[in-house]
């Protein structure tokens, strides 16, 4: 059963996950909303966007993540962390890609998303969907796969 303690230390590492994966965000946007605005919003320029935009967002997030909210396994090597990071991060981008399309689906099938602020930020309302569920994803994994167990 779970202390007091214990509790207090998951949801200060929950908030602290949240910042960095706030700040993660806005990096991740960022680069995504640059690129659209720069080459377009066609489809394969929003899937390179994103893929940008989560790539660099994700080495901030390993760099930071492993440093102030997560707790180095000292018997995991660090290339073994980073490739496990990596890996998980791999499948929140095809998560964050899949989600996007799918979001992109609806607004191309349903009539009333198409006019208005709901259409001009499409792109932007899918991001922000993949980014939520993603984060849930992430934070699940990394606290299996990446943390050292007491």
């Amino acid at each position: 059963m779970e202390t007091t303690l214990q509790k207090q230390t998951l949801m200060q590492q929950i908030v602290k996950f949240g910042v960095v994966g706030g700040l993660s965000f806005v990096i991740d946007f960022a680069v995504y909303s640059l690129i659209i605005k720069i080459f377009g919003n066609a489809k394969t320029t929003v899937m390179v966007a994103a893929f940008f935009g989560f790539v660099i967002s994700v080495i901030f997030n390993y760099i930071v993540s492993m440093k102030f909210v997560f707790e180095h396994d000292e018997n995991m090597d660090k290339k073994k962390e980073f490739t496990i990071f990596v890996i998980l991060s791999a499948i929140g981008l095809l998560l964050n890609e899949g989600i996007i399309m799918g979001v992109l689906a609806v607004y191309d099938a349903v009539a009333f998303l198409q006019r208005g602020i709901l259409w001009d930020f499409k792109e932007q309302i899918g991001k922000i969907i993949a980014t939520g569920l993603v984060m849930i994803y992430n934070f699940v994994t990394r606290k299996i796969f990446i943390e050292k167990k007491n």
